[in-house]
């Protein structure tokens, strides 16, 4: 079923949540461009995120992330996929509200450990503790993330192909976002 995306979706959510690998299948599904703002920075600075923090700190780093999303998100409608901490800058939620529609990818904390507690690319969880950390941050974040638009809930059992196909029925809930051609 060809769709006509009206607006950039903006995945949201925890490191470990699919916001990259659902995002690709979500815009190859829907024939649209995937964008990723991690990707975007690293790209321009030549270096890795972990990289970035290291040199220049987070708050270096998040300044350069709110510039990225803001440009990715005025340029054509597609499928926007976020670092996990882009979403509690109010300035990063008040220019998604305005120039697309957030789509929290929620996970629970046993999911997103699983996930993540090989990886070496988590600058955040360069801790003594990681899965502490891990639970600071989701402690931290799920009041931010509630503020999104729409919610998509990632299960240990669903492929990424089912994860699409819930993400599709929750954007086709808003005729503004996204419709059947």
């Amino acid at each position: 079923m060809p769709f006509r995306l009206k607006k950039t979706v903006v995945l949201v959510g925890m490191m470990g949540a699919g916001k990259s690998a659902i995002g690709t299948a979500l815009a190859r599904r829907l024939g649209v461009p995937f964008l990723d703002s991690d990707a975007e920075i690293e790209a321009a600075s030549n270096m890795t995120i972990a990289e970035i923090f290291d040199r220049d700190g987070e708050d270096f780093f998040r300044r350069k992330e709110a510039e990225v999303i803001q440009r990715l998100l005025t340029s054509t409608a597609g499928i926007l996929s976020t670092g996990g901490g882009a979403f509690l800058r109010e300035m990063n939620r008040d220019a998604i509200a305005k120039h697309g529609i957030a789509l929290w990818l929620r996970a629970d904390l046993d999911l997103l450990w699983s996930r993540v507690k090989h990886k070496t690319t988590r600058p955040l969880l360069y801790t003594g503790h990681p899965k502490s950390t891990l639970a600071e941050l989701f402690d931290a974040r799920v009041p931010e993330y509630s503020k999104a638009a729409l919610v998509v809930d990632a299960r240990p059992e669903y492929s990424i192909e089912a994860m699409t196909d819930r993400a599709i029925e929750i954007l086709l809930t808003r005729n503004d976002v996204l419709e059947a051609a």
